[in-house]
């Protein structure tokens, strides 16, 4: 196999419109009513690239436009050779597959592109009706789509143009292999193929082997780092104080829209009880809930209803939210490289943004090794302990409240999946109800692209 060409840093004159990358003149007119103005360097380097019909491997940090770089040549090649099943987009979450799927059909509007989204927790009945409409694009996770290739028939991928994989090491970290194994095998070995990713690990290489033919690395920030107009800061803090330091931060910054990250789906449950008991308008979105609740939780955030989202790593990668001003890190990340992509979430397309990482006595060396990954000491956020300590007795209250009711919501859970399951596990008894309910209420409103 030819060697990867690398195609990276400077390139001289950096493209002032997408008019001189190539992008044909219907897509540039979709770009201007999206407001993208003039490309991004991940878009700069990948698109011409593309649009000569090349495998692309793209290394761009988060926030960084990857979506438009392999969105725009897979639409201009369908408009010169329009075809069914054109392209498959490859996603490790749910809500990223959605906001990619909103993007093509953003920019594919004026050509009637139509896409279609399948991924789990949503009924595959409904989805098998949307794929029997062939629609141009498809975006899934890795799962989901084997459920399709093996169990819905007459669908199959065997005149596919276009495969995609975003967040390819997230894709593999999630231990998608033996599915990414299985669709490669079903697909056409005569295709383009674009790999992005915001790392570049063993398992990605591998895969590049196994995938591309003769890439060009379109690279645009070659070492972990975080963008320059994030202010970043640590607060060190006693573990049992945590709750209390948080209602301090916010009331502190109040006024701004907060992404917080917690480490598991229980404590962000009970974080975002504890903070509506005490007025705070707290949503929560984390891999237990049932889809249609996690983008609504995400749809109201985004539309700046509710002011403060407190998310798992479900949220971390690749969500485009434009108004996110401070992530704080309620719970640091186990592993460094996810630091990065949390913060990632605000100081977007060259905005501002703070983030603040919670540490505790147990936190110390995880701190540590996150600013030896970014080359920075960070300082430290400025807090009045006296303040602090005035708001423990409300904030215990709270966590009293919190703690009860989801004690209630647990046993709530609990009697529904016994009234209407005779012993499937929690997931399904959530997704059974779930799709219930779409079945015979939603489903027309969840497919109405496939007119």
């Amino acid at each position: 196999m030819a060697s990867v060409v690398e195609h990276g840093e400077d390139t001289g004159e950096i493209a002032e419109t997408f008019k001189q990358l190539g992008v044909t003149d219907v897509l540039c007119e979709a770009c201007s009513q999206l407001g993208w103005k003039t490309p991004t360097k991940i878009q700069v380097e990948a698109i011409p690239v593309a649009l000569q019909g090349r495998d692309i491997i793209g290394l761009a940090e988060t926030g960084s436009g990857k979506t438009g770089a392999f969105a725009l040549p897979i639409l201009q090649a369908l408009l010169e050779t329009p075809q069914r099943f054109f392209a498959l987009v490859l996603t490790p979450t749910r809500e990223l597959a959605f906001q990619i799927s909103e993007q093509f059909e953003a920019l594919g509007s004026s050509i009637g592109v139509q896409s279609t989204v399948i991924v789990g927790g949503i009924d595959m009945m409904s989805q098998s009706l949307a794929l029997a409409k062939k629609p141009h694009v498809i975006i899934a996770t890795p799962g989901r789509l084997i459920d399709h290739l093996e169990n819905t028939k007459g669908f199959n991928l065997r005149a596919l143009k276009y495969l995609v994989m975003d967040e390819a090491d997230r894709i593999l970290n999630m231990d998608f292999e033996t599915e990414v194994d299985k669709i490669l095998k079903v697909i056409p070995r005569d295709r383009k193929t674009f790999l992005f990713s915001a790392t570049m690990t063993k398992k990605v290489q591998k895969l590049q082997r196994a995938a591309l033919k003769d890439p060009v690395k379109c690279a645009v920030s070659s070492k972990y780092q975080t963008v320059e107009k994030l202010q970043q800061y640590y607060i060190f803090i006693p573990s049992k104080f945590k709750d209390s330091y948080l209602v301090y931060i916010l009331n502190e910054l109040a006024g701004n829209s907060f992404m917080i990250f917690c480490s598991t789906c229980n404590n962000t449950q009970r974080t975002a009880l504890l903070l509506r008991n005490l007025g705070f308008t707290a949503i929560p979105l984390h891999g237990q809930m049932s889809q249609n609740k996690r983008l609504g939780s995400l749809n109201k955030f985004k539309a700046k209803a509710r002011s403060i989202l407190l998310a798992t790593d479900v949220a971390s990668r690749g969500l485009d939210i434009p108004h996110v001003d401070v992530v704080i890190n309620f719970d640091i990340p186990t592993h460094s490289k996810d630091y990065i992509h949390r913060v990632g979430r605000t100081a977007r397309a060259g905005r501002s943004g703070k983030s603040i990482t919670f540490v505790t006595q147990y936190d110390v060396e995880l701190f540590q090794r996150i600013e030896h990954l970014i080359g920075k000491k960070l300082p430290a956020f400025p807090s009045q302990e006296e303040e602090v300590m005035m708001l423990t007795e409300r904030v215990a209250e709270a966590q009293r409240f919190a703690r009860m009711e989801l004690r209630q919501q647990g046993e709530k859970k609990k009697r529904s999946r016994d009234e209407t399951n005779d012993g499937d596990d929690d997931d399904d008894a959530e997704g059974a109800l779930g799709v219930r309910k779409k079945v015979t209420g939603g489903k027309k409103k969840k497919w109405k692209v496939q007119k």
